[in-house]
């Protein structure tokens, strides 16, 4: 068996990739009649290219929701502030709110109100530093070793700290979101520690973009029935919006970023 790593082949596995197939580095051991490790030193130097996301077996292809947390951050800003805008209305007073890692949920951060003594519990590097930013929140954040591409503490430790807590209120990051899928996440300590932050939870809210509607994630975090209400934009098309709905969840739609 051949373990080289020729330039021809790796290319071909970045073409794949490109194209938005996933690969799975067994049967790419077998095509290529090489080792699995071989393959992986292939899809290790695409990762550290940003030309694909490691998962186990595999690779997944970079799209703009799978990217990692700090290139998000400046993306569709406007947007994702409108979501929050709509969001923050159904914030009470007291509440402990868990916000869990991701762009949408950091722009939370600016809008919740000053007068209602919140609480604030976080995964998030980003969304924590923001909430530290404001006197007025408590800041609860959660440890363990930190994820680079999601942006905060998915491990086991992170899942123990988690389950300690009865949240009130939870914004759950989705990395892919529809009918039939339900919320999914790209990695699976990511998924996991969604799953502990939900059960921690008296209500769930997600906030999601329209394109999170177009991408796929392979590991399953909960049905749509499960949260109890999806913030969405205002273009969703009307279609999408009533097969949330049957699915058996809230939705309530963000009115125009201010830019439009």
């Amino acid at each position: 068996m051949n373990d080289d790593i020729p330039l021809a082949r790796r290319d071909e596995i970045a073409r794949r990739l490109a194209d938005g197939r996933p690969v799975v580095a067994a049967t790419l051991a077998v095509e290529f009649n090489v080792s699995e490790d071989a393959i992986r030193r292939d899809l290790r130097a695409l990762a550290a290219e940003g030309r694909c996301r490691r998962v186990y077996g595999g690779a997944l292809p970079i799209t703009p929701a799978s990217a990692p947390m700090a290139s998000r951050i400046d993306v569709a800003r406007e947007r994702k502030s409108a979501l929050a805008r709509a969001a923050v209305s159904l914030v009470r007073q007291g509440e402990l709110l868990f916000l869990d890692s991701g762009s949408s949920n950091l722009a939370l951060v600016d809008v919740l109100p000053d007068d209602f003594e919140l609480t604030v519990a976080t995964n998030s590097i980003d969304i924590a530093a923001a909430v530290l930013r404001r006197p007025d929140l408590q800041l609860i954040m959660m440890g363990g070793s930190v994820d680079h591409a999601v942006g905060g503490s998915v491990d086991a430790t992170a899942v123990q700290s988690v389950e300690q807590l009865n949240i009130d209120r939870c914004f759950l990051g989705s990395c892919a979101i529809s009918p039939k899928g339900g919320i999914s996440a790209f990695g699976l300590a990511d998924a996991t520690f969604k799953r502990a932050v939900l059960a921690s939870s008296a209500h769930s809210v997600v906030l999601a973009l329209t394109d999170k509607f177009d991408a796929r994630a392979p590991h399953r975090v909960a049905t749509i029935k499960s949260i109890d209400c999806a913030i969405v934009e205002h273009d969703l098309p009307r279609a999408e919006f009533a097969a949330l709905s049957k699915a058996g969840t809230s939705v309530l739609k963000a009115e125009p970023p201010a830019s439009l």
